[in-house]
């Protein structure tokens, strides 16, 4: 079984920046697409980005794109979102997931694993 912990997320204000982490274990999953998800209250849960094995290939929801980065280290078993120039509307928990294949997803019924979420909150 896989477990994933989230960490980074906390208060900053509009502009700011934060860096999430997520750690993996239970068993290396350098091959599967990482990710991140988020939810905001009275929202539903959506896609925010994805990244492959290698690191080698990105995608991006487009109301992050060109402010958010995903990054990974296999080697630690952990993957980065960079959040640059935040906004209020950025406000959300922010889940992180990992899917057991090579091919990445917007929908959140295709990833295997969920961490408990962590929570990011953007004063304007």
């Amino acid at each position: 079984q896989v477990q994933l912990v989230e960490s980074g997320g906390g208060l900053v204000q509009a502009g700011g920046s934060l860096r999430l982490s997520c750690a993996a274990s239970g068993r290396t999953i350098s091959n599967y697409v990482r990710g991140w998800f988020r939810q905001a209250p009275g929202k539903e849960r959506e896609f925010v980005a994805a990244i492959n094995w290698s690191g080698g290939t990105t995608y991006y929801a487009d109301s992050v794109k060109g402010r958010f980065t995903i990054s990974r280290d296999n080697a630690k078993n952990t993957v980065y979102l960079q959040m640059n120039s935040l906004k209020p509307e950025d406000t959300a928990v922010y889940y992180c997931v990992a899917r057991s294949s090579s091919y990445y997803s917007t929908q959140s019924r295709h990833y295997n694993y969920w961490g408990q979420g962590t929570q990011v909150t953007v004063s304007s």
